[in-house]
């Protein structure tokens, strides 16, 4: 898996490989981003080249050197005392990455890993495992290299641990993360990696990208690349028949006609409806629901050049989009924030739903 294999991103590319070439590779790099731009694909490509990108162990992902973290979830399978790491899903992993690609969502993880109805985290075990691996000389005598996919997401145990790794590295080790939301990880992590923040892909690109290797036409490329919004796993979605998007159209108009009409006996099936997904799913549509009613109020001025929005989405926008104003858009924001903190903490999703589409009642008749 080489450069070749990334979407756009030259000059994070460029910056990459010139710090090697001039011996000022840090030991710890950060590649931060919203989803979809490239970040595992720019980490996968980096290694390989520090690795070596004709090494067939390379090129397959299993050479002994490259070691991969991600988050993880605890099958009903394993003992009460085991903590999850990376290596109980190996398998998994490989085949996503050499069947997929490296653009891949978490939803897409969670359900390789049988998990959908839990929350993945990186354990303290995974740290333990980890200075266990970069304790070990170098197989080929070069570099070795771990990359992590989501520090964010792991517990206070294994992110300290981690911490003194990479205060006092292995010889030779460069660490390589890949981090959506770098304000959740410890202050003190954040100051000892070299920051690298990886842009949205440019649409001109990403239209270009799915005429050569999707072998669409040049307008539905463009329509395409316009509603991904610089994210090339949004590209991707858009081009499935059956996407999560038409589910959550549907929940999105529902939630917005029944709280409009107060009908509180439908609002409280629908709650329930929400409450049968599992929470990675909850808060995707939350997402959605964020990025739904934006468009709604940017629909309002009238300039189709700062909207993005599918034909589906916009029919509906047509007539609902008065509702979202001035005077609700920051509420309805911090409402649905609320809501995917919540459920990110565990909260009951029955209650956390319902008071949601309550309060959403409120707003939209604010």
């Amino acid at each position: 898996m080489t450069f070749h294999n990334v979407i756009g991103q030259e000059e994070i590319r460029d910056r990459l490989l010139q710090m090697t070439s001039e011996g000022r590779l840090p030991h710890a790099v950060m590649l931060c981003g919203p989803q979809g731009v490239g970040k595992k694909a720019l980490a996968i490509a980096f290694a390989s080249h520090l690795l070596g990108d004709n090494n067939a162990m390379v090129k397959r992902l299993e050479h002994p050197d490259l070691h991969f973290t991600y988050p993880t979830i605890k099958l009903p399978s394993m003992g009460s005392d085991h903590k999850p790491i990376s290596d109980d899903f190996a398998h998994e992993w490989h085949e996503l990455l050499t069947g997929t690609g490296p653009y891949f969502t978490m939803d897409e993880w969670m359900t390789a890993m049988g998990g959908e109805n839990q929350q993945a985290i990186i354990t303290a075990g995974e740290s333990d495992a980890l200075v266990h691996k970069l304790s070990l000389k170098s197989s080929q005598g070069g570099y070795k290299v771990s990359i992590i996919w989501l520090p964010e997401r792991m517990n206070i145990e294994c992110a300290n641990k981690l911490l003194k790794l990479i205060e006092e590295p292995p010889s030779q080790t460069v660490f390589i993360m890949v981090c959506e939301e770098p304000d959740k990880l410890l202050d003190t992590i954040r100051s000892r990696v070299q920051r690298i923040d990886v842009k949205k892909i440019p649409a001109n690109v990403i239209c270009q990208a799915l005429v050569d290797h999707r072998g669409i036409s040049e307008e539905a490329a463009h329509r395409i690349s316009r509603l991904a919004n610089g994210s090339w796993l949004k590209a991707l979605e858009e081009l499935q028949v059956d996407t999560e998007n038409r589910l959550f159209l549907d929940l999105y108009i529902s939630l917005m006609r029944l709280a409009y009409q107060r009908k509180i006996r439908d609002l409280r099936k629908w709650s329930d409806t929400m409450a049968s997904f599992g929470r990675e799913k909850q808060k995707r549509f939350l997402q959605y629901f964020l990025r739904m009613t934006r468009e709604c109020f940017m629909y309002n001025f009238q300039q189709p050049e700062i909207v993005y929005m599918t034909e589906q989405e916009e029919n509906f926008a047509r007539n609902f989009a008065r509702f979202v104003s001035e005077a609700n858009i920051l509420s309805l924001y911090d409402l649905a924030n609320r809501a995917i903190r919540d459920i990110g903490q565990n909260a009951n999703s029955k209650i956390v739903f319902f008071d949601f589409t309550l309060q959403t009642i409120i707003l939209l008749l604010n």
